[in-house]
């Protein structure tokens, strides 16, 4: 039976397409949608061509990928969504964008709770969610716990990022989770009464706003840290605030997760779980570790030194799949408090 022209026209297109994004389409390749900036996944990916002779085509968006994922539907050229946090993936799990994977390998090297148990996304890094001091204005009362940052003595002191980008929803998330929706809300509401400014910027820009006076207290993850201090222009921003691991005495710290899931879509299946697997491997997480300051999931690769530096904390071992069931209710309550207004 002959393929209708229309169906013959669509497929060369998609050809087209895959053309664009991969160059000639090649049996040693691997496609992967970005929510990384390629500076931070760019040596990582070039150490696993050299070691494989796979090489790797990666679209970059902040923002849209897993629309545009939804929109190709099984004719998408990707075989990997990497993402800066859980959210995303959690998005294209909901929407059946993801293929379930049954893999020994990332199963040994991942910890259960920075994985979803039916092998849809992987954990590959983590982050603390730490609270930051200025190192010239003490505080009076101690920040030991998240809750802590409720107290009226902060008034005016605390800038954050919007309370809807997805690290401020997972830890909003994580404390519905732990202490239900009613203690968030509060949360939220007495956090809110102790900004010094309307939530603005990235997690840097509240670094930043400590070093200009303009705040004296700010929630950041632990990774810009590490990239500040190697920034000439940003080291005086993180050299002037303390970092604080907060709940450890309960709970423990709350961790974020850039990670990766495979498409139901995936052209290169094969190539595609091999690069997951480096991705966990020790030379990949070292260099995750040692270029992007970030923990390593794998419990056999250590930390940098500058990492260790800040010293050991406890952190919440609640799976990110449980935090995940209360990441929209965390978006309602974020919009009923008015916290970005």
């Amino acid at each position: 039976m002959k393929t209708p022209i229309p169906r013959q026209l669509a497929l060369a297109a998609l050809a087209g397409m895959l053309t664009v994004l991969c160059g000639t389409v090649s049996a040693s390749e691997v496609n992967v949608y970005s929510f990384r900036q390629p500076d931070l996944i760019n040596p990582v990916f070039k150490r696993f061509t050299s070691e494989t002779g796979i090489k790797v085509n990666t679209v970059f968006a902040k923002q849209g990928l897993i629309e545009r994922l939804r929109t190709e539907g099984i004719n998408s050229p990707a075989d990997l969504v990497l993402s800066t946090d859980s959210g995303p993936l959690e998005a294209a799990m909901q929407a059946d964008l993801l293929a379930p994977l049954d893999n020994t390998t990332l199963e040994q090297r991942i910890p259960a709770a920075l994985r979803d148990p039916d092998g849809r996304w992987f954990g590959l890094t983590s982050r603390a969610r730490i609270v930051v001091t200025a190192k010239d204005r003490p505080l009076v009362n101690p920040i030991t716990r998240y809750e802590d940052l409720t107290n009226p003595a902060f008034r005016g002191m605390i800038c954050t990022r919007s309370g809807k980008h997805p690290y401020m929803i997972a830890l909003i998330a994580s404390m519905i989770a732990h202490s239900g929706e009613t203690a968030a809300r509060e949360w939220l509401i007495g956090v809110k009464k102790n900004l010094s400014r309307k939530p603005q910027g990235n997690d840097r820009a509240q670094v930043k706003a400590i070093w200009q006076g303009e705040c004296d207290i700010a929630l950041i993850n632990s990774y810009y840290m590490g990239q500040m201090l190697a920034d000439d222009e940003q080291q005086a921003w993180a050299n002037a605030v303390n970092i604080t691991f907060p709940n450890q005495s309960d709970r423990g710290t709350h961790v974020n997760i850039s990670g990766v899931s495979l498409t139901q879509a995936s052209p290169n299946r094969d190539n595609a779980i091999k690069l997951m697997e480096f991705l966990v491997s020790e030379s990949a997480q070292s260099i995750y570790a040692e270029e992007n300051y970030e923990y390593p999931v794998n419990p056999a690769v250590a930390s940098s030194e500058l990492v260790q530096s800040w010293g050991e904390f406890k952190a919440d071992e609640l799976s990110l799949t449980d935090i995940g069931k209360h990441r929209a209710t965390a978006v309602i309550l974020v919009d009923e408090t008015g916290y970005d207004n």
